[in-house]
């Protein structure tokens, strides 16, 4: 079967790999209808972080399932679905406390042997372990172009609000502006925010944002800590979003910020980052962290965007084929597509 194989950074093709094979009875392996480009496959494009020559990538896929273990029964043969971009057990200490992106053996899709040499799913078929925690049936109706979202990046959107413990009524910063940054905006509208200030350099970002409800605030033409000032009687935000994964964007969260308010840091850092310990001390602020527990929340962004609350199919900005996966590529690293998805 064809896939997209990472290379070298910089470089990725499409070749042909073996065919995946169920090797547990909690196993399923899905048919791809669709599968997304994401801002993480371009860490790995980029040499951040780093896998194995030749190892399938990608990691958002919807589909139809072609075969299941025998002991799957949440989904069956024939089912469209969507699935999650890692896995869980279920049964460790993380998973059994609902904090199913920690579990102890979990496995990330398309990220090599570092996060558990699980094949990705930027391919034509793929192998799904977990099948029964790691896919959902797509809702009646609902696009591939949405679908594909709650598995990933419209989870994570929604995570960064949840767990930076945003109330109704609070003022949010969201600073990156990619799919998960405006996803972020659409969850903290969603979820009651009076105003959220989003922040990039991107023209056509900055006004998907303010499309979305929001301040839009140009990263170097326009002045974002004069933005969350006087949106906020001088206080600064409640809680600020780094959806980037930068230190310089991870140093404005603290200044933007508000004593005793929340930065959270969903972007992905794959490298040592210096923290303004004394601005954070000083200001008392809370700092959450890290990939989005996507397994713990995908049934509510599913009944989300389900309803029309959320919708993510403004962001899709290109379709191609996975033929096309190196030219789609070049174009996400460019910031010339928003969102690129793939289809086999």
């Amino acid at each position: 079967m064809r896939a997209v194989t990472f290379q070298a950074p910089g470089e990725v093709r499409v070749d042909d790999v073996p065919e995946p094979e169920i090797s547990a009875p909690t196993d399923a392996i899905v048919q791809i209808e669709a599968t997304g480009v994401c801002g993480s496959d371009l860490h790995i494009y980029h040499g951040r972080v780093q896998i194995e020559p030749g190892f399938t990538i990608g990691h958002e896929y919807v589909g139809t399932v072609l075969e299941v273990g025998a002991d799957v029964h949440e989904v069956s043969v024939g089912d469209r679905v969507l699935g999650c971009f890692q896995t869980a057990c279920g049964r460790c200490y993380f998973c059994r406390n609902g904090l199913f992106h920690k579990c102890d053996s979990s496995r990330t899709f398309g990220h090599g042997a570092t996060l558990g040499s699980l094949q990705g799913t930027q391919a034509e078929r793929a192998l799904v372990p977990s099948a029964d925690l790691v896919l959902r049936r797509v809702p009646q109706g609902m696009s591939d172009d949405v679908a594909l979202f709650a598995g990933d990046v419209m989870g994570t959107g929604f995570h960064a609000v949840l767990d930076s413990g945003m109330r109704p009524g609070d003022v949010a910063a969201v600073l990156g502006l990619g799919p998960v940054g405006l996803c972020a905006v659409q969850a903290a509208r969603a979820a009651g925010a009076a105003h959220v200030i989003a922040v990039d350099s991107v023209p056509e970002r900055l006004a998907m944002a303010e499309s979305f409800g929001a301040q839009a605030v140009h990263l170097k033409e326009g002045d974002p800590r004069a933005a969350a000032r006087a949106a906020t009687a001088g206080r600064g935000v409640d809680v600020c979003i780094d959806a980037v994964g930068h230190p310089q964007a991870l140093d404005l969260a603290l200044r933007l910020t508000r004593k005793c308010g929340t930065v959270q840091a969903i972007g992905v850092y794959a490298e040592r980052t210096e923290v303004h310990m004394g601005l954070l001390w000083i200001k008392s602020l809370h700092v959450c962290a890290g990939h989005a527990n996507v397994i713990g929340h995908v049934d509510r962004v599913l009944a989300l965007m389900d309803a029309g609350v959320l919708d993510p199919g403004p962001l899709v900005t290109h379709h191609m084929s996975l033929d096309e996966a190196p030219a789609a590529y070049a174009l996400y690293d460019k910031r010339e597509a928003l969102k690129i998805v793939l289809r086999p």
